[in-house]
């Protein structure tokens, strides 16, 4: 087992990694004097395979757990979803020491993770990450949201967990394409920030994916502390923490104009960073084989970054709502891997060039 501190400058929380951790949760949690209740968000075919283990521990907490289930992936992050859980909240007599968790992927962490924001001005909040994405990234800084349909996670806080929990048996659970899209976020920190852990996806990686639990362990608390340092440096969002949206300028875009009906999180990701590898290239900030080394990457993780692109118009037009549109277009590209560089005044003709010239219309 494996524990990374976000040491935040007011506060910390520990991001708890090994085999077995959802079974010891209760053990894990940090003192929280006056919970009676944890109201556990996730959705039915996740709370199927871990709800009961998890329930069980935090009953040796003496916390009574109450399910509360919601749409899986993406269609559990949107207002009628929250609406429905504030009213469950509120019919089950929700008090401002009770906690809520979040079991299963990063669209639940992000959807409990606002509601514990939001109802009563604030309820200490648990990550439970089921899902390689969320254990990597999304679980880990605070950032919740749900989503509009004009874009993704228009309306969220930054709410910080009291602990992240992150049970690496429970990969062992996740469909190929679950486990390939968290793939994309991984190989994110080794091409934008860890040298070392790019060396370990471009050489062997049959015991990645044969998700071998020590070696997943190890993988995931290596991004997980590429997160912490990126948080603590900069919890709001506003400097260094923008290098880990690399490749999500476009990637996002692509989920809005898709109605997060087509491409995964990690797929459209993995798209956006191969543009922003060709984009650093047509710039003349990066020499020359960048994207074809993201090409071979991604492509030896089983990603698929070939394929159609929306209108290179329509793409213009996402860009423009996506929460980081700051009088332009704002870009992490790369001067190299693991150089990143983050580009607010990129010419819309040079983007729309690129765009095309990866297959949008």
């Amino acid at each position: 087992m494996r524990r990374v501190t976000v040491g935040l400058t007011d506060r910390h929380y520990d991001v708890v990694i090994g085999e077995g951790v959802i079974a010891d949760a209760g053990a894990n949690l940090p003192s929280l004097p006056r919970a009676e209740k944890a109201f556990v968000v996730s959705d039915r075919a996740v709370a199927e395979l871990w709800f009961e283990p998890l329930s069980e521990s935090l009953r040796a907490r003496d916390l009574a757990p109450v399910l509360l289930l919601v749409p899986q992936g993406e269609d559990a992050k949107t207002l009628q979803s929250l609406d429905a859980l504030y009213r469950q909240l509120a019919v089950q007599e929700c008090h401002r020491d009770d906690v809520v968790f979040a079991l299963g992927g990063g669209a639940i962490g992000d959807l409990a993770g606002f509601l514990a924001a939001t109802y009563m001005r604030g309820l200490p909040f648990v990550q439970v990450p089921t899902t390689l994405t969320a254990q990597v990234d999304a679980s880990i800084g605070g950032k919740t949201a749900v989503n509009l349909p004009e874009g993704k996670n228009l309306v969220g806080a930054f709410h910080q967990p009291v602990v992240v929990l992150a049970d690496v048996g429970a990969l062992a659970s996740l469909g190929d394409r679950d486990f390939r899209s968290g793939m994309a976020e991984v190989a994110k920190y080794g091409l934008a920030l860890d040298l070392d852990l790019l060396n370990t996806l471009e050489g062997d990686i049959a015991p990645i994916v044969a998700r071998e639990p020590a070696v997943m362990e190890d993988l995931v608390a290596r991004c997980a502390e590429a997160k912490a340092a990126a948080v603590v440096a900069d919890e709001r969002d506003s400097g260094r923490r923008l290098v880990l949206n690399y490749g999500h300028t476009l990637g996002h875009a692509l989920e809005r104009l898709d109605s997060f009906a087509g491409r995964s999180h990690g797929e459209a990701i993995a798209v956006g960073m191969v543009f922003a590898a060709r984009l650093s290239e047509g710039l003349g900030m990066a020499a020359e084989g960048l994207a074809t080394r993201h090409l071979r990457l991604l492509n030896s993780l089983g990603l698929e970054v070939t394929g159609a692109l929306p209108p290179a118009g329509e793409i213009m037009r996402a860009f423009r709502m996506d929460k980081k549109y700051h009088g332009g277009v704002r870009f992490v590209l790369l001067e190299d891997v693991g150089r990143p560089k983050i580009i607010e005044d990129v010419p819309s003709g040079v983007i729309e060039a690129q765009l095309k010239g990866m297959g949008a219309a």
